[in-house]
């Protein structure tokens, strides 16, 4: 029995029927519903909203793999999980263009004043110099993280003439004539926009942090279509504070449940919201139709079975 626990395209759900597997198609399942239903599932597919832990796995008797739309393992113990024979995959390469392009609307609004000019017309301001833009041709773009998405807003970013230093740990010999591989240092030197494109985990947790932005000579405009705490809320909110940045843009917050904010959460999102130069939307920077097909096309290729 597949246990689908997320929302997926319909070519999944038509691929398991096409070749007679048995599933369930459960999206708006939680964490409890999946541990009661665990021991009878072979294969799960699922997306971000429940943690497959070790307790999950002890139960999980017959499941040969776990499948995750979009990118980000974070909230699978995927150790443990191979430990136990059990495969892990998932689908990056989905819905990587689908960010890229978010990314760009994010720092296209920002660098034209795009929402806040469009906010004062509302207003009947009609504020001309006061909106005057700046242009991304002949600027430079630091990529923090150069999988599948950095790679795919980089190509976008080069395309618009800027030049792009990129950056990542576990990467070598990617630079092209349009891409320079750079260290962080270089970044925060040279670059007029920085973009994290980075997996979360115990080695990113704040790499936006107080220092980093300390360290930024230019100013920049900062963007975070990846995980939320990959950035220090409170050390990005003194960088704005403090002009060491000029805008930020984020899709990802480190809390996205807004029901359950701390205080200091609260204030910050409210501080957040009151400024001109700050931009966020609620992690949607994957959804699109054409990632959904993507992502679940893929993890059915990747499963052998589409």
């Amino acid at each position: 029995m597949i246990l689908i626990t997320a929302p997926v395209h319909d070519i999944m759900i038509e691929t398991f029927k096409k070749n007679g597997l048995d599933f369930e198609y459960i999206p708006t399942a939680d964490y409890q519903l999946l541990f009661d239903k665990i021991e009878i599932a072979t294969g799960i597919v699922i997306a971000t909203q429940i943690t497959i832990d070790k307790k999950i796995l002890d139960r999980a008797n017959q499941l040969k793999w776990i499948a995750r739309l979009g990118s980000g393992m974070e909230h699978i113990d995927t150790v443990y999980a191979e430990s136990k024979s059990i495969l892990c995959i998932s689908s990056p390469e989905g819905n990587s263009n689908a960010v890229a392009e978010h990314a760009l609307g994010l720092l296209l609004n920002l660098v034209r004043n795009i929402s806040k000019s469009a906010v004062e017309i509302k207003e009947m301001k009609w504020l001309r110099n006061e909106n005057r833009g700046m242009e991304l041709s002949g600027k430079v773009a630091g990529i923090i993280g150069y999988g599948n998405t950095g790679a795919q807003f980089a190509k976008i970013l080069s395309a618009l003439g800027m030049k792009v230093l990129a950056y990542d740990k576990y990467k070598k010999g990617f630079e092209t004539a349009f891409i320079k591989e750079s260290t962080v240092e270089e970044i925060a030197n040279f670059a007029d926009v920085v973009s994290f494109h980075l997996p979360y985990n115990n080695e990113t947790n704040h790499f936006g942090n107080k220092d980093f932005f300390s360290s930024l000579k230019k100013q920049p405009v900062i963007l975070n279509t990846s995980r939320g705490k990959i950035i220090d809320t409170a050390a990005l909110i003194d960088a704005l504070q403090q002009k060491q940045i000029r805008a930020a843009a984020l899709d990802v917050l480190e809390n996205e449940k807004l029901k359950e904010l701390s205080e200091k959460q609260h204030d910050q999102l409210v501080w957040l919201n009151a400024q001109e130069n700050v931009l966020l939307t609620p992690h949607i920077a994957g959804y699109t139709f054409e990632a959904a097909y993507k992502m679940s096309k893929i993890l059915l290729e990747k499963l052998e079975i589409y």
